[in-house]
């Protein structure tokens, strides 16, 4: 008999359903699930019943969803950063490619005089419309050094280009994995200066919003390529058309179809494909899965957006309590004294924060009384408290 119910919101890839056990059963009526898993359908407008506990988005981005809103209800919301990394780094170096070897104009060519019995001869003469330059040699800049950008400065290093890397947040993971033949440099402006392609991989915060504008175009070299497999509204396309028409930028190079980009000249445009792969796919849904079932049989959280990570392992006491509050003092004291004045001893406990949220797991000797759950519930700034056993 299943005990947890998940609901999907978009197509999800059925080799990462299959990593849920007997314990789970997928249903139509989203107001019964505990658990949704989610792509890119928009949630914002979405109402959420109270036995959700948490949504699990197949993939990176959370835009879609409302955070805040499912902190203050006590509603985790996980992402699957990583997961599709390889597929977006493999589609940077395609567009870096088709940038620089005129690729797309090439084959165009082609197929406009497929007619011509003499095609082969008239090419030889026109190929060198097409050929371009290699990437050996050249630099490139990489702004952000998560997943995706340390995937793709070290393949960089193996193609024989020399990499600049810029990133104030790196995480200890991210430098582990990072080739020492990197040159990490401090301030964004070296980038824009010196490298012949830039490749932006941030999240899109109001501090990264239009980052590439006109006076970073203003710093870099004359000729530069941009690629943008991120997000659109990290750079100011109407700036980059401009400069394109000028002869300042060469290629821009992005993900997002729109109407400012889309058929421009000097513009390759791909439809979304970056995290689009059947692999990716696969990979982002059996991430998602294993963090919701983690959460749903443990109260563990992993990868959250919006809770703090926070992990006591498999409870191995007589239950297990999850608090979700507010990020202030006193807290944990209130907590305390209401198994004290219940007479409930607690044997483990884990406290992490992230913002104005924070989160608490309980594990008790006993199973959880009533009174003690009503009693946390009671504590001033508790948003929900949650029986995990």
């Amino acid at each position: 008999m299943s005990t947890y119910k998940f609901y999907c919101l978009n197509n999800i890839s059925r080799i990462g359903l299959k990593r849920f056990n007997g314990l789970y059963e997928q249903t139509e009526n989203v107001a019964e699930a505990e658990g949704i898993l989610v792509r890119s359908a928009s949630m914002h407008d979405m109402e959420f019943s109270d036995n959700l506990l948490c949504i699990a988005r197949a993939g990176a981005g959370v835009n879609n969803i409302p955070l805040d809103r499912c902190a203050r209800e006590g509603i985790v919301v996980f992402n699957a950063p990583g997961a599709n990394a390889n597929g977006v780094k493999e589609l940077v170096f395609a567009g870096m490619l088709l940038a620089s070897r005129d690729v797309v104009e090439g084959i165009n060519w082609v197929r406009d005089n497929a007619a011509d019995p003499q095609i082969a001869k008239v090419a030889e003469k026109e190929k060198k419309r097409f050929a371009g330059v290699e990437l050996q040699g050249k630099k490139l800049g990489i702004i952000g050094l998560g997943a995706i950008g340390v995937r793709v400065a070290n393949a960089a290093v193996n193609l024989g280009m020399d990499v600049y890397g810029y990133d104030p947040y790196v995480s200890v993971d991210s430098a582990w994995h990072l080739s020492r033949k990197i040159f990490h440099v401090l301030n964004v402006e070296d980038i824009y200066a010196n490298c012949d392609y830039i490749t932006i991989h941030v999240p899109l915060l109001e501090s990264t919003r239009g980052m590439i504008d006109k006076k970073a175009i203003d710093q870099m070299k004359k000729g530069v390529v941009i690629i943008n497999m991120a997000r659109d509204l990290l750079v100011d396309e109407e700036a980059v058309v401009k400069a394109i028409r000028s002869g300042k930028v060469h290629r821009y190079v992005s993900d997002f179809p729109n109407s400012t980009v889309a058929g421009v000249p000097g513009c390759i445009t791909t439809p979304h494909l970056g995290a689009s792969t059947e692999e990716s796919e696969i990979n982002c849904a059996k991430m998602a899965v294993d963090e919701m079932r983690d959460y749903l049989e443990n109260g563990n959280i992993k990868n959250s957006v919006n809770y703090p990570t926070c992990d006591l392992g498999v409870c191995k006491t007589g239950g297990r309590i999850a608090v979700f509050h507010a990020n202030k003092a006193n807290m944990i004291t209130q907590f305390t004294r209401v198994m004290g004045d219940a007479g409930v001893n607690i044997s483990g406990m884990a406290n992490q924060s992230r913002g104005e949220y924070a989160y608490t797991l309980l594990d008790i000797d006993t199973p959880a009384p009533a009174d003690v759950v009503s009693g946390l519930k009671e504590a001033n700034g508790v948003f929900r408290v949650r029986v995990v056993k």
